[in-house]
C-alpha cells in the first residue's frame, strides 16, 4: 500500500472513532432534570404496603400476663423472633388462633385484626406486627444484590444509592419496577428516572420484595465517562498516528 493510502486509512480510523464517541451529558444521565420534553408524572398518594401470600410476619404480643406471653414466644429479641408465613390461603397459624387471614391488610389493618382475635382470650392484649422479609432486589447495569427496606417511604433514590448508584451506561430512561401482586401476576412498572416529577408519582417509592432492572443503554459502547478519556481517546488516536507515520517513512 502506498504511503499516501496509509495515512488516509489512519485518518478515516481516526475520525470515525472520534465520530462514533461522546461524553456523558447531564441530559442523558442528570437525575430531577426540569426539561418539559422528558415524560411529566402526575402525583400519587402513598400507599401502605398490603401482605402477600409467602410473606412472613413477626407480631408481638404485649400484655401483663408474662406467662400467656412466653408461651406465645413474643418476649424475644427481634433476631430470634419467630416468623409466621402466610400461606396460599392468606391466612397464618399462631400459637393458640385458629389460621387468621391476613393476606391483603396493611400492617396497621393486620394489628388490629389479630388485637381483636387475642383480646378473645387475652383482655388486655396489644399487637405490634411487622415484616419479617423486607428486602428489595436490584439487578442489571448496576451493583446488584438484595437490601433491607429499613424504613417506611423507601424511595427510589434511596433505593439505587444502597446499591452505589446508576453507572453512567444504565439506561435512566427504562428502569423498571417488577413489583408482585397477590393474585400471582407481576406488575411491571417502567419509568424515565431522569425527570423531577418522578418525586411522589406511582415510581417514587420502593416496597418489600421489588425488583428493580436496570438494563444497559443502547450505545453506551461508544461513550466515555469523562471529558478527560475523551482527551485521552484523541490522545492514543495521534499516538497511533504518529506511530503508523514513522513507520511508512522508515520502510
Amino acid at each position: 500500500m502506498r504511503k499516501g493510502g496509509v495515512v488516509h486509512t489512519v485518518l478515516l480510523s481516526a475520525l470515525a472513532a472520534l465520530m462514533l464517541t461522546s461524553c456523558y451529558s447531564h441530559r442523558v444521565v442528570g437525575l430531577l432534570q426540569e426539561d418539559k420534553r422528558l415524560p411529566q408524572y402526575e402525583k400519587a398518594e402513598y400507599e401502605p404496603y398490603r401482605i402477600a401470600v409467602n410473606d412472613e410476619v413477626i407480631f408481638r404480643l404485649i400484655t401483663m400476663d408474662e406467662t400467656i406471653s412466653k408461651a406465645m414466644g413474643t418476649q424475644m429479641t427481634v433476631n430470634d423472633a419467630v416468623s409466621y408465613r402466610v400461606y396460599a390461603d392468606g391466612t397464618v397459624d399462631l400459637p393458640f388462633l385458629p389460621p387468621i387471614r391476613l393476606e391483603g391488610l396493611t400492617l396497621d389493618e393486620a394489628e388490629d385484626t389479630l388485637r381483636t382475635h387475642l383480646r378473645e382470650i387475652i383482655p388486655d392484649a396489644e399487637v405490634k406486627v411487622s415484616l419479617y422479609n423486607k428486602t428489595f432486589t436490584i439487578i442489571g447495569d448496576i451493583n446488584s444484590g438484595t437490601f433491607s427496606v429499613y424504613k417506611d417511604k423507601l424511595t427510589i433514590f434511596q433505593a439505587l444509592a444502597m446499591s452505589g448508584d446508576l453507572a453512567n451506561s444504565g439506561d435512566r430512561q427504562h428502569v423498571r419496577i417488577i413489583r408482585p401482586h397477590g393474585d400471582g401476576e407481576p406488575e411491571v412498572l417502567e419509568f424515565d428516572i431522569r425527570t423531577n416529577t418522578i418525586i411522589n408519582s406511582k415510581y417514587y417509592y420502593v416496597y418489600p420484595n421489588d425488583v428493580i432492572y436496570v438494563s444497559r443503554a443502547p450505545g453506551s459502547f461508544y461513550k466515555v465517562s469523562s471529558y478527560s478519556g475523551f482527551l485521552g481517546l484523541i490522545t492514543s488516536s495521534l499516538s497511533l498516528l504518529v506511530a503508523v507515520l514513522n513507520y511508512t517513512t522508515l520502510f
